[in-house]
């Protein structure tokens, strides 16, 4: 047999090339009218063409199907030509419709569309009566994260708008530029996507084309908010200071604040929302909640997942995480066991509330798990060992499929991603949008024990969590299509 040459592959490069650089345009069109696109679940908007064509090539690999630019093309090209409305669309899922009906009819790509998007042609009503306006008070790892999230969710405009940031004044003259700096440029997740101005009269952020004021406090209780043109604000709070719902009801005193999101577990009877898990028991007259932690947002929508299809019987799950800045650069005091130890150069057993907390998520699973942490020298994305006891046998195929399917169709969709190359490391998971990604090369199976190794970016995608509740709280809603989808908070 022959093998392939350069001519069977590069035109086709070249042509799938071609057509993703005339989609951005298209895209950016419609995320401007509030017209928000996937594919398979992963955003398509502000993406260069290789993002776009490495989005293609894994629906390919993990969904099993022959989805490229060609195929995506004409769907998008149809739903560009329509009057849309705000909404959530698929292009990925409504292209393999699409496939699958086209092959025994002549139906074309725009009248597809046309019946698929029939709810939304000519509804043009905003995901909200009016933007809604965000504060971060705080601005350290998640902070200036959240910050890069929300200035580029902005779209038209009509949704969560950041307004300002609240810090402690550093002593340092140029406490302003050296606050834009560290937003403009990060040692982990790259430089910011887009341009940063200060202005020092008006002290405030400008960072593509929003204003962000920049207001100095040392008490939550202390500012007003309204002074600056802010009104029923959400707060969200990721200083880690005040995790009651006393202190952090101190945020509701200031004039301009509604309410408040705490980027850390709650305590007493503060709800900890894990989105796409809880999201349905937020409601109107919740003023404070908890986005959980990191780790708890990664483990529970899997123990979720294995539970509803195998019933786990018992667990301990032992978290690899990457250090934090509650540690020690060098060996130095700390109130904590071993944390005092320097974060570069050891690995740091330590203790987890993340089995506690996947039980006030998941209450059937009471008595059944146990869990620990070792804290590693890498500065970002952690690991999360499984280890589980079901009430069935299973084989590897069988839980592996599950899991994958799980990742590409169920209401978890944004929480939960899967993998299947052999050569991953931590690393190659910066950045990645979901809670937590399925190793599907680890995975152990024996009977009913089995083995789950999920990766999961403790800062940028715990921060998109965060800004999935935030949209829940701020009542934000499209309608989704293909209308299979599983709707979810986004």
């Amino acid at each position: 047999m022959a093998l392939p040459s350069l001519d069977d592959y590069f035109p086709d490069w070249k042509e799938r090339e071609a057509l993703a650089e005339a989609m951005i345009p298209i895209i950016g069109r419609l995320y401007r009218k509030n017209v928000v696109t996937y594919c398979y679940g992963r955003a398509l908007y502000n993406q260069s063409v290789t993002q776009i064509m490495k989005t293609h090539r894994y629906v390919r690999q993990v969904a099993f199907n022959e989805l490229s630019e060609f195929e995506s093309y004409p769907i998008l090209e149809a739903l560009s030509q329509l009057d849309l409305g705000p909404s959530h669309i698929d292009i990925g899922k409504l292209a393999t419709n699409y496939m699958a009906e086209a092959a025994d009819s002549d139906l074309s790509p725009m009248a597809f569309c046309e019946r698929e998007c029939a709810e939304v042609i000519g509804r043009h009503v905003p995901p909200l009566e009016k933007p809604q306006d965000v504060v971060l008070y705080g601005f350290g790892r998640i902070g200036r994260l959240l910050a890069r999230l929300l200035v580029e969710k902005t779209g038209s405009g009509e949704q969560l708008c950041l307004r300002a940031i609240v810090i402690r004044k550093g002593s340092a003259k140029d406490d302003l530029q050296k606050r834009a700096s560290l937003l403009r440029r990060d040692s982990v997740h790259g430089s910011f996507n887009g341009t940063i101005r200060v202005d020092e009269e008006n002290q405030c952020l400008i960072a593509n084309g929003n204003v962000i004021r920049v207001i100095y406090s040392n008490d939550p209780a202390e500012v007003d908010y309204t002074a600056y043109g802010i009104d029923d604000a959400i707060i969200i709070d990721n200083t880690g200071v005040w995790r009651d719902r006393e202190a952090l009801g101190k945020h509701l005193q200031c004039k301009g604040a509604a309410k408040v999101i705490l980027t850390a577990p709650g305590k007493g009877d503060i709800k900890n929302i894990v989105s796409g898990i809880n999201s349905r028991d937020i409601e109107p007259t919740d003023t404070i909640l908890a986005a959980a932690s990191c780790t708890t947002n990664a483990v529970v929508p899997i123990m979720k997942a294995m539970n509803d299809r195998f019933e786990i019987v018992t667990g301990h799950m032992e978290t690899v995480h990457a250090y934090t800045n509650d540690q020690n650069l060098t060996d130095n005091y700390h109130s904590k066991n071993r944390r005092g130890r320097g974060a570069p150069l050891n690995m740091v057993i330590t203790e987890t509330g993340a089995s506690s907390a996947v039980i006030k998520l998941l209450p059937e699973l009471a008595g059944k798990l146990t869990g620990n942490a070792i804290r590693v020298p890498t500065p970002n994305v952690s690991l999360a060992i499984l280890n589980l006891t079901l009430a069935e046998d299973t084989s590897l195929e069988e839980l592996n499929d599950y899991l994958r399917e799980t990742a590409l169709h169920s209401a978890m969709q944004r929480q939960i991603d899967y993998t299947s190359s052999p050569d991953v490391v931590s690393s190659d998971f910066v950045g990645n949008r979901h809670a937590c990604i399925v190793d599907g090369c680890s995975t152990l199976v024996n009977g009913n024990r089995v083995v789950l190794y999920v990766w999961y970016d403790n800062e940028f995608g715990y921060a998109c969590q965060v800004v999935r509740v935030a949209q829940k709280l701020a009542g934000i809603s499209y309608p989704l299509i293909p209308t299979d989808v599983v709707k979810q908070g986004f």
